[in-house]
């Protein structure tokens, strides 16, 4: 797609000790796409979700949010400035029910019946909005799905409204029918026109849901495919550096 990226890491790089985890990384997230971010173990992948996230500041490089330079140094800067992160913990209280969940960390300060029934009707129609089916909301989270799990965390991550969205492992350790909701979750997302990234090592989903695939390999970027343009091949051979790619 064309346009200013909404979203870039330009230059990145990040050690820890003698460990180069990042080396010169560059990524763009455009508005209304979906990029896959992939790589084997210890390839990066991580480290630069951590960084756009806030969780680890980079050595060098810069993040560029909407064209200009942003300082990051910590998760509520990445929240602030309309970036949203969804790690792979998802970070839900499974005592607490959806409505609780949606809203944790940013309820009102006095409760009231009133406000109570505004935050279910607000859940309501965002988790509708996003064709997500759950028949009460005031169910704990520890009974859903695994699928509707990642679709509450993602649900919770619109609240404020972001312009980017980043998915970590979204799929790992569902089951077919759970897959493929979260997948057209996603795609909903891109449909919002949000610009969203999805990590994953399940290339199948990555080639049913991303526009560009990036490849990370040993902490360098190692190329960037248009989905619909690429073989699995392609991209295998970037991720192990095998052939030309190397």
């Amino acid at each position: 797609m064309n346009g200013e990226p909404v979203l870039s890491a330009r230059g990145v790089g990040r050690s820890f000790g003698a460990v180069r985890a990042l080396d010169d990384v560059t990524l763009d997230l455009r508005a209304g796409e979906v990029t896959a971010l992939v790589g084997d173990n210890g390839a990066g992948k991580s480290t630069l979700v951590k960084i756009l996230s806030g969780v680890v500041v980079p050595d060098t490089g810069r993040i560029v949010l909407g064209g200009e330079p942003v300082r990051i140094v910590r998760p509520h800067d990445a929240r602030a400035l309309g970036i949203a992160t969804v790690h792979q913990d998802l970070g839900l209280c499974e005592n607490l029910d959806v409505v609780a969940n949606l809203f944790l960390g940013a309820e009102p300060h006095r409760w009231s019946l009133l406000r109570s029934l505004r935050m279910e009707r607000t859940a309501r129609d965002l988790l509708a909005s996003l064709d997500v089916r759950i028949p009460d909301l005031r169910t704990p989270v520890a009974s859903l799905s695994g699928g509707q799990r990642q679709s509450v965390a993602i649900a919770r991550a619109l609240l404020g409204e972001p312009r980017a969205v980043l998915l970590d492992e979204p799929t790992a350790a569902l089951g077919v029918e759970q897959t493929a909701q979260v997948l057209a979750l996603i795609r909903r997302l891109r449909e919002r026109g949000l610009a969203v990234l999805v990590i994953s090592h399940n290339l199948a989903d990555v080639r049913a849901v991303s526009d560009r695939i990036a490849v990370l390999r040993l902490g360098r970027a190692a190329g960037v495919f248009p989905t619909a343009e690429t073989t699995t091949e392609a991209v295998l051979a970037a991720i192990t550096g095998a052939g030309a790619a190397a």
